[in-house]
């Protein structure tokens, strides 16, 4: 036991750069007063003292923000940070390696006995107001984002964004062509999502490839009717370069506007 517990507050060092010493982390981390309290009412519970380790548990509450069942099963190296709003139901088994952000829900679907909770295998990570809810499994190494409500399982390595969650994965190494298209249109597709997989941006991926198919199935038709002596005539097309975005600064929004449109000029005599 002693073990897990060092355990415990050893791997908050590798989680939260803030962490500064062992002193700081015992005296002021919620999250580590909730999971050692979770283990002292958990043993209370499995040893037929369902009262007690309802009352302990009721006190960790009361003192960190966070309620976790003593039922709950929980892995080594267990971290929830800040953990304000965190609720763990009775039935979650939670793996080893993984961690929380404050207002995550692992919780039910119905009033039935028996398993109706979550269960997390290894090195999960659900961000902050995540919910994650009835009896379904999320595989090792699965990663929920913030704000998620899940209520099918995951397979291993998968990335849930959205309401109801969506399956993302990660996005394959930028493609040469499909980035010069992005950069003419002004959009940087990869500059939000290299970290975290968006449906949209896949979405407008898709629609630089086609265009991009199209634009060289339209060349070579153009070439095989030059072949057979049609003449064909060039496509003014629009330059994608006066479509790009870039930022304005406020000196060039004054000297468009000028001083008379600045709303604390034209008031500043009143």
């Amino acid at each position: 036991m002693f073990d897990r517990i060092r355990e415990d507050i050893r791997c908050v060092f590798d989680r939260d750069p803030a962490a500064r010493n062992t002193f700081d982390v015992l005296t002021t981390y919620p999250g580590i007063h909730a999971v050692l309290m979770h283990r002292w009412s958990h043993w209370l519970w499995s040893n037929g003292l369902r009262w007690p380790a309802r009352l302990f548990s009721n006190i960790a509450r009361w003192y960190t923000g966070i309620e976790i069942h003593p039922g709950a099963t929980i892995g080594r190296r267990f971290f929830i940070d800040h953990g304000m709003g965190v609720v763990i139901g009775e039935t979650t088994e939670i793996g080893d390696d993984c961690t929380l952000y404050h207002g995550v829900t692992l919780g039910g679907t119905s009033w039935d006995k028996g398993k109706r909770h979550p269960t997390l295998r290894n090195n999960v990570v659900i961000g902050a107001g995540a919910k994650v809810l009835g009896p379904i499994v999320i595989e090792d190494g699965v990663r929920i984002g913030s704000n998620a409500v899940v209520l099918k399982s995951v397979q291993s390595g998968m990335t849930v964004v959205g309401v109801p969650g969506r399956l993302v994965r990660a996005h394959a190494e930028p493609d040469a062509k499909r980035q010069a298209i992005a950069e003419k249109m002004g959009f940087d597709a990869y500059g939000a999502t290299s970290d975290m997989p968006d449906p949209v941006a896949t979405a407008v991926n898709g629609i630089l490839d086609h265009i991009h198919a199209m634009d060289q199935r339209l060349e070579d038709m153009c070439k095989g009717l030059k072949d057979l002596g049609a003449e064909v005539g060039d496509l003014n097309l629009p330059n994608l370069d006066s479509c790009s975005l870039r930022q304005v600064d406020d000196s060039e929004i004054e000297s468009v506007a000028g001083p008379e449109n600045d709303p604390d000029q034209t008031h500043s005599g009143t």
